[in-house]
């Protein structure tokens, strides 16, 4: 068995209940969902939700045809190959020194975050990105005192029409 990482785009009633019925299903096919987001679709009442997940084909397969099923779930697309994809992080991180504000900010210039928050002595910075750009970013900060880290999960949006 052959586990692969997709993505999945799926419009659903934006009603008390969607999420864990949703969550539930690859929950009891054995997968781990590695993030999930859920917000406001362009359809008033619908909500979209991102969900990605490393999964064998043939399991996605029966995963999907269930998920079609729920009377809750209007459309399901795997975009995986086709898709924009972003994360959303706030990082706070101790400034122990002018030096090391002068640093990080540059760090964040580099990686074109915003500084969203300035205390003597921590720096809240917002960074979105791909994964990769998100854990480069963080690995730079770790030597100065990371405080906290919020990560969103993926986001996703199948390009063209």
């Amino acid at each position: 068995m052959t586990f692969e990482y997709h993505v999945i785009s799926t419009l659903v009633e934006d009603k008390p209940g969607v999420l864990q019925k949703v969550a539930g299903l690859f929950n009891r096919r054995g997968f781990n969902i590695d993030s999930i987001t859920v917000g406001e679709s362009e359809v008033e009442g619908l909500s979209r939700m991102v969900i990605s997940v490393h999964a064998d084909k043939k399991g996605l397969e029966q995963v999907t045809k269930q998920l079609n099923k729920l009377v809750d779930v209007i459309k399901i697309k795997d975009i995986t190959k086709n898709a924009v994809k972003r994360e959303l992080c706030l990082v706070k991180v101790n400034i122990p020194n002018e030096k090391a504000r002068a640093e990080i900010m540059q760090y964040s210039n580099i990686f074109r975050a915003k500084i969203v928050d300035v205390t003597e002595e921590t720096l809240i910075i917002e960074l979105t990105g791909d994964k990769e750009k998100i854990d480069a970013f963080i690995s730079l900060l770790k030597g100065y005192g990371i405080k906290k880290i919020s990560r969103t999960g993926l986001t996703a949006m199948a390009r063209g029409v």
